[in-house]
């Protein structure tokens, strides 16, 4: 736990000074959410899956920096895309600034998280480049939606492995890699990582139909209210029961309605009833 924590530290030191601009209105827009807080998981996935190896080495330090870095940088294209008010508890990038600076903010933190990796060779280029592909996959994908035919909760479950698991499966791989720990820890904590990735998400489904916003910090049902699909949804879809089927029907209908300026209060029955459904047991279990 030391050598964790006095890793954790050289990261959010050094995160501060690699944030710092010389141009004023750039340097506030870098470190805008960095400052507003965050859990540091990612980082700290990096230093933790290190201490399998020689611990924490400047390459660990600087490929947690990287990860937390390509992170941040997300959350400023997410948050313009999604429309978000708020990130952080403080608003949003793009609410302060307009959405050109936030995508813009978003593309300098990563490329600041490419020359981080850059130091450290073709290995860790690679690394960088192919998660930076399966986070925009990823989010290509849940744009666009599934094809015709294919498997709605397997599509789903695929999104979720690439815009949120991939990056932490590089968190936990980069420990290894850059500690000079043994290679055959390497792919089980690739694969852990991304599960780790999945398994948050699908909470983050079942937490999205709380109804104790005090706890969660979220609206019950904000994306389902919004048409963002999520497993419980996906899952009450196949179900074949009329009571199941009739409950479909009523979210899709308040779902269009809201879209068309609707009060949002008209589905809250309907997220009660999803909340209560075993669609949303299964996405626990799952």
């Amino acid at each position: 736990l030391a050598q964790v924590e006095a890793g954790m530290d050289m990261v959010e030191s050094q995160l501060a000074d690699d944030l710092r601009v010389t141009d004023v209105l750039v340097d506030s827009a870098s470190r805008y959410l960095y400052e507003a807080g965050g859990k540091r998981v990612r980082p700290m996935l990096a230093i933790l899956t290190a201490q399998l190896g020689d611990g924490n080495t400047q390459a660990v330090i600087e490929a947690a920096k990287a990860v937390e870095l390509t992170h941040l940088g997300s959350l400023y294209h997410d948050d313009v895309m999604d429309a978000a008010d708020v990130r952080r508890g403080v608003p949003s990038a793009h609410q302060v600034w307009g959405n050109n600076v936030a995508i813009l903010t978003g593309d300098l933190l990563f490329s600041r998280s490419s020359q981080l990796m850059a130091k450290h060779g073709i290995r860790a280029i690679r690394l960088q480049a192919d998660t930076f592909e399966r986070l925009v996959l990823g989010q290509l994908h849940e744009t666009v939606g599934p094809r015709e035919g294919e498997d709605p909760m397997a599509f789903y479950l695929q999104v979720l492995a690439d815009k949120t698991g991939s990056l932490i499966a590089t968190a936990a791989q980069s420990g290894i890699i850059f500690s000079n720990a043994p290679e055959a820890y390497e792919e089980p904590l690739r694969v852990f990582g991304e599960k780790v990735g999945v398994a948050f998400q699908l909470l983050d489904d079942v937490i999205d139909l709380s109804d104790d916003a005090e706890q969660t910090g979220k609206v019950p049902g904000t994306d389902l209210r919004a048409g963002v699909p999520t497993m419980p949804l996906l899952l009450l879809r196949a179900e074949t029961d009329e009571a199941s089927r009739a409950l479909v029907a009523r979210i899709d209908d308040g779902v269009a309605r809201v879209a068309e300026g609707a009060d949002p209060a008209i589905l809250d029955d309907d997220i009660t009833a999803l909340r209560g459904h075993r669609a949303t047991q299964r996405t626990r279990e799952l």
